[in-house]
This record gives structure tokens, C-alpha cells and sequence, in this order.
């Protein structure tokens, strides 16, 4: 393959490469070495469609949004998320946090929506957004509640429910929507689908529920 690239005939070279594949080659190798030849080619389109993501494992999914961005600056960040999420089917909400540390926060939002995320992650989004993006953190803590009611989250304690409602309302006020979203909150915990009622045990006395 090294030699049919040293020759100038790249597309040669990957066809070699595909060829190669089997039971004990890895398709991480093979993928990164045929992305390096269409990048060095000036194919820089081809080799994200067909390889980049093969090519690109990392430890998070943060760190493969970077690798990305890092390898592909002229895509759109919009763009190179929504194809790192397509990858993850069922479990988009756990590129929230992604999403968000990126500043695409529209895209944050919808991701925590359509899929489980970790009710925790959200609850610090609206703490640590609520006095610089509060719509932004009200809908993170909204979300956080939802997935609460709904029973998700790893060994939730009162204090993982306290927080998410603190932030939320606290986010709220700064928006100027603290009477809609203590209703939305109120209705959301009213069906509570919780663990015996657990968020509604906790926050039902506040939200008028008892």
C-alpha cells in the first residue's frame, strides 16, 4: 500500500487496503490508513465520508467531536456532531454534554430530549447556565426532571432531585418564567413515574402536591 502511494496511485493503494481486510486485521488500522491517503491526496470530502469516523475512536465523546474538528476544520460543527450522533443510535442524549461544551446549545437541548441523559449532567448545565444562557438551563433542568419522574439516573438521592429543581427555578427567574416553569414542574412531577413516587415525595410539599 506504502509503495502504490509512493507511486501516486492512492486510489490503488486503498483498493489494496480494502483488500486486505480480515478476521485479524483491524478496521480502525485500515480505516485511518486510508484516510491519510485521500487527506494527503487533497480529498479531504472523500476521506470524511468514507473513513473519518471509523478512523477516529477516542476515549469520549468529547474527545472524538475534537479529533474531528481537529482533522476537519472547513465541516461545520453542526454537521460533525449530528454524524458522531448517528453513530450511537438509541443513546443520543449522551451527547449532550458534548453538544453543550461546544457551544451548540440549540442542538444540546434537543439531544437530552430525545433519548435518556444522565439527570446530574443536566442538573449542573441549568446550575452552571442560569445566570448567563437561562433559557438555555431551564430547559436542562426541565429535562433533568423529566428523566427523574421518569425513573433514570444511577442511585438518585433527594439531594440529586433538590439540585435539579433549584437550578431549574433559579434559571427560570432569571428568564422571567418563573410562574410557567413552576407549573410545567408541577405537572411533570405529578406523574411521577418514579420508584414509589420518589420525586414527587420530595418535592411534592414545595410544588403544592400534598
Amino acid at each position: 500500500m506504502r509503495a502504490l502511494v509512493a507511486l501516486g496511485r492512492p486510489d490503488e493503494a486503498i483498493r489494496y487496503a480494502e483488500a486486505s481486510r480480515g478476521l485479524n486485521d483491524s478496521p480502525i488500522d485500515i480505516a485511518r490508513a486510508c484516510e491519510e491517503i485521500l487527506l494527503a491526496a487533497g480529498r479531504a470530502e472523500e476521506a470524511y465520508r468514507r473513513y473519518a469516523i471509523t478512523a477516529s475512536p477516542a476515549a469520549s465523546y468529547l474527545a472524538a467531536y475534537r479529533g474531528l474538528a481537529r482533522k476537519y476544520p472547513e465541516k461545520r460543527p453542526e454537521a460533525l456532531l449530528a454524524d458522531l450522533v448517528a453513530t450511537t443510535p438509541g443513546e443520543e442524549g449522551k451527547w449532550f454534554a458534548t453538544a453543550k461544551d461546544v457551544g451548540l446549545l440549540d442542538e444540546a437541548i434537543l439531544l437530552a430530549n430525545h433519548s435518556p441523559c444522565d439527570p446530574r449532567t443536566l442538573a449542573r448545565a441549568a446550575r452552571d447556565f442560569g445566570a448567563r444562557r437561562p433559557e438555555f438551563a431551564v430547559e436542562a433542568g426541565l429535562a433533568a426532571l423529566r428523566w427523574l419522574v421518569e425513573g433514570y439516573g444511577y442511585e438518585i438521592t433527594g439531594a440529586d432531585v433538590w439540585a435539579a429543581y433549584a437550578a431549574t427555578t433559579k434559571a427560570a427567574e432569571a428568564a422571567g418564567r418563573a410562574g410557567e416553569v413552576r407549573e410545567q414542574i408541577r405537572t411533570l412531577v405529578a406523574n411521577d413515574t418514579s420508584g414509589e413516587g420518589f420525586v414527587r415525595r420530595i418535592l411534592g410539599r414545595d410544588l403544592g402536591l400534598r
